[in-house]
């Protein structure tokens, strides 16, 4: 079967919450020891990103089952990841910023996690896309090259997460050889 998508906003927060948390913990069971990816601290960022007014989530559904979901919010101006990774800062501006992309082992190499993804994107307004990727994680990244992104540089949001690659999608051509 083809799990069926629904896309929620920031009011929807409190119906789906439990759900991102179920998914989470599915997906990082094998982490269950990495404070980082801890249900807790998980929990901590659903309610973050949830707040936001902008807040867009796509979770896939397969025979009732949540398979994975995507979600985000349009990055606050000045605060975008990729800022400090390019100079001039990319004209237009508007900045998504995917913060998680999650898929349960059991729908994993289906194709799910690019039609979460697309989904999600294909409905914003915003021209540039951003995300993080663990470096230790290098198919991970070569998956969201082949999606359209490009590593800009790497950073650690908190002293106990790992380092990450910044990565951008939807810059013109005339910004990318700027870059």
């Amino acid at each position: 079967m083809t799990p069926t998508l629904t896309r929620h906003g920031h009011t929807d927060l409190p119906a789906i919450r439990q759900i991102l948390l179920d998914i989470h913990a599915d997906a990082y069971a094998a982490e269950r020891d990495d404070p980082f990816h801890q249900t807790e601290k998980f929990a901590w960022f659903v309610d973050h990103w949830g707040a936001r007014p902008s807040f867009d989530c796509v979770i896939a559904h397969d025979d009732g089952h949540p398979a994975g979901f995507a979600y985000g919010a349009t990055a606050a101006l000045g605060r975008e990841t990729w800022r400090g990774h390019l100079s001039p800062a990319p004209v237009p501006n508007g900045t998504f910023a995917l913060s998680e992309l999650m898929v349960r082992p059991a729908w994993r190499k289906t194709g799910l996690a690019q039609r979460l993804h697309d989904t999600l994107l294909d409905a914003r307004p915003e021209p540039l896309a951003t995300l993080l990727v663990d470096t230790t994680h290098p198919r991970v990244q070569a998956l969201y090259e082949t999606w359209g992104y490009r590593k800009i540089g790497e950073r650690r949001p908190f002293p106990d997460s790992p380092l990450y690659a910044v990565m951008l999608r939807g810059l013109p051509p005339a910004a990318e050889e700027e870059a």
